[in-house]
């Protein structure tokens, strides 16, 4: 259970986001402020982003993914809560194959 005033948000980012730096750039903007979380490829062609931290700063980091890193070119977000169990600090997970995790 996450403390009063905490969130955890899944994000799940589309556009032009993979090939342009986006997971790095999270991952920069996160450590940044604070947050916990994990960032990812998905074989879809977007990016998700697990984040936790205080609900203002998980709010400003969804907010600076619309405008992502200068190559990028947001054209929607998807948010979801989330659980929020996550180690401390902010990784690059490897990219998720959607048809493997449905078992096709």
């Amino acid at each position: 259970m996450l403390d009063e005033g905490h969130k955890a948000l899944r994000v799940l980012i589309f556009g032009r986001v993979q090939g342009v730096f986006f997971r790095d750039w999270t991952v920069k903007t996160a450590l940044k402020l604070g947050l916990n979380g994990w960032v990812r490829n998905r074989s879809d062609g977007t990016v998700e982003a697990l984040v936790v931290g205080d609900s203002e700063t998980v709010d400003k980091i969804v907010k600076e993914c619309w405008i992502g890193p200068s190559t990028a070119k947001v054209e929607n977000i998807e948010l979801s809560n989330a659980i929020g169990i996550v180690k401390d600090g902010f990784e690059h997970k490897p990219t998720v194959n959607l048809n493997e995790r449905r078992g096709t």
